[in-house]
């Protein structure tokens, strides 16, 4: 059983990786085209899995594959591709921050289809960040990259679609994680790799910088980050683990500003500063929530 413990490491970590990762993208990305970059992280990163799944006592034979299919194209094709789509034509701190429009999705997903209740905290939190991410965007200053941000909001909403594919199936019936995330992995990779493949203007050049990035996010963000991603679901609500994921994107502003130099202005500031509270609120309450169950078990 799941600790509250383990489910706080688990998004700590998950945010850690999936927050930097925005910085690593946007190098990779300046050595190959989104798709060709895409469909290579995923493939090594589902290799990774395949490798420790025997190693664990595992089966590497897969189950309910065409779920599986279903939940690769839409998981991995789909929101990779997209979010990679959107990255390579724009700043990535901000790009993090539109595909994190996620948690809005999610909630309102899972409250219409998985009857998921949503308390008034967490619209509260909603509004909040996603005041939040309006001073991050700045519409009203707004003139080019237009295509890149709805790449990037699409792929946010890709995302949510599939995280109530994950509840259904895991709800329909229970799936080993490590060999859900692999297969799933490896059946999104083909559209990917079938989009790289028929486009003749792809390419990659294997320098040192791209091959380490490529590493990296093989490894850490696609193969143990989609692996903590589905465990954060199947112990949190959608509404709950989405919302959880607000630290993601402003980490990897923060990280950009950082490495990158793409330094935010005053108002995208204080939008952070909005997002990061609607965080803290959430963490709180969810903390105080867990605090009111455990006190009567521990007085029996």
């Amino acid at each position: 059983m799941p600790t509250p413990c383990h489910r706080f490491l688990a998004l700590i970590l998950l945010s850690l990786i999936w927050g930097y990762s925005w910085v690593i993208i946007k190098i990779a990305l300046d050595y190959a085209d989104p798709f060709s970059f895409s469909a290579l992280r995923v493939a090594f990163g589902a290799l990774c899995l395949f490798v420790v799944l025997p190693l664990s006592g595992r089966s590497l034979k897969p189950l309910r594959v065409p779920e599986l299919m279903a939940l690769g194209v839409m998981q991995t094709g789909g929101f990779v591709g997209l979010s990679m789509w959107a990255a390579a034509g724009g700043a990535p701190g901000r790009t993090a921050v539109l595909v994190f429009t996620m948690p809005f999705w999610a909630m309102l997903l899972a409250w219409l289809y998985l009857k998921e209740s949503v308390q008034r905290y967490q619209w509260v939190t909603a509004l909040i960040a996603g005041a939040g991410l309006l001073l991050v965007l700045q519409p009203w200053t707004v003139t080019g990259h237009t295509q890149g941000k709805m790449l990037a909001v699409a792929s946010g909403f890709v995302w949510a679609v599939s995280a109530v594919m994950v509840k259904r199936m895991q709800a329909r019936a229970p799936m080993d994680l490590l060999s859900m995330t692999a297969w799933q992995m490896l059946f999104g990779s083909v559209p990917l790799a079938a989009i790289a493949a028929l486009n003749p203007g792809m390419h990659v050049q294997w320098t040192m910088s791209f091959s380490l990035a490529l590493a990296f996010n093989a490894i850490a963000t696609t193969a143990i980050g989609w692996w903590l991603w589905l465990y954060v679901l199947r112990v949190l609500p959608i509404g709950t683990a989405g919302m959880s994921t607000f630290a993601i994107p402003v980490i990897a502003m923060l990280a950009s500003w950082l490495q990158l130099g793409e330094q935010p202005n005053t108002v995208e500031l204080a939008g952070l500063v909005l997002i990061a509270a609607a965080l803290l609120i959430l963490t709180l309450i969810a903390l105080r929530q867990h605090r009111e169950v455990i006190a009567p078990v521990g007085q029996e």
